[in-house]
């Protein structure tokens, strides 16, 4: 029971001043910690996403099959600076920021590929 008393006060003895330093080095790490632990589970991820939309976006080529953020699959029939024409059915093509594709589903070569085994 003494154990838990000590430990309801603060961890210093009854009759004594807790020492300033200590609690403010203790309060520090702790702090330190929460940040780190903060960098590593929230940011980190989240720059490391960004870097790999952007060289995404940075690889799109004509030809490629795309799925667009709305859920539109699509193939790009022109690329240009802040943009993409994706054709997304016969004589029916699109104007989408680049920012819109989320991923590439087939690169063009192996569009060409799947064509041409077909035929």
């Amino acid at each position: 029971m003494r154990l838990f008393e000590l430990l309801a006060m603060g961890g210093s003895p009854p009759g004594t001043d807790p020492n300033p330093t200590g609690q403010m080095l203790s309060m520090v790490g702790t702090l330190t910690v929460c940040i780190v632990m903060f960098y590593f589970l929230l940011i980190r991820p989240q720059q490391k996403q960004r870097k790999d939309q952007e060289e995404l976006l940075k690889a799109v080529k004509t030809g490629d099959k795309v799925l667009l953020n709305s859920g539109i699959f699509g193939i790009v029939s022109n690329v240009k600076d802040k943009s993409l024409m994706v054709k997304i059915a016969d004589n029916v093509k699109i104007e989408v920021l680049k920012s819109a594709v989320g991923s590439v589903v087939q690169k063009s070569a192996e569009l060409e590929a799947a064509a041409s085994s077909q035929k």
